[in-house]
């Protein structure tokens, strides 16, 4: 029994910290279902805090509804454009995201194929943070979700996990103002 006990410690000392952030309002300006590149704008500050995170070896991850493609407004390909422009952008500053969840479903949806009554996915259930929890090896007590309204905190909360309000402005500035976990990013 001792032994499990050991193993079980040692596995959970090497879990992360992370960051889960929501994309349309807190990592860029939220112009109502941006599902094109060209619509996509950063927030100050975003790019410095995701390379601030990465330099911290703190994990970092966005969960983001889209139901802009059940609506009809726009596929799951120019989903995966917006992406991999977000990818692009970050990359020419050094810095990375290590997972993106997407959720297209909604209990309204006019395009069938994305019809759902509750998905477990979409926030303010907590799918997509406990997915980020177990595929990036995330330590709960070190992660938080930056969200900009009631779904994402309450999404957090269902994940077991802090989670922190952006209210707008710079999001470097608000990252290290955050009380939260002990992300090692305070010098």
């Amino acid at each position: 029994m001792t032994g499990t006990l050991d193993v079980m410690s040692d596995a959970s000392k090497a879990r992360r910290p992370g960051v889960i952030f929501d994309r349309d309002g807190v990592l860029n300006h939220d112009h109502g279902y941006v599902g094109q590149v060209e619509r996509f704008e950063w927030v100050a500050g975003a790019r410095r805090a995701i390379r601030r995170l990465n330099d911290a070896g703190v994990a970092v991850a966005i969960a983001t509804n889209q139901s802009g493609v059940a609506r009809g407004y726009y596929g799951l390909e120019d989903v995966a454009r917006v992406h991999a422009a977000v990818r692009a952008d970050l990359a020419a500053e050094g810095a990375w995201v290590d997972a993106i969840y997407m959720c297209p479903y909604l209990a309204e949806a006019t395009v069938a194929d994305f019809a759902h009554p509750d998905h477990p996915d979409r926030k303010p259930n907590p799918g997509m943070l406990l997915a980020a929890l177990t595929d990036l090896n995330l330590d709960p007590l070190r992660t938080v979700m930056i969200g900009d309204n009631a779904s994402d905190m309450e999404a957090a909360r269902r994940a077991g996990i802090a989670g922190a309000l952006f209210p707008g402005g710079d999001l470097e500035r608000f990252l290290l103002s955050l009380p939260g976990p002990d992300l090692g990013l305070k010098t």
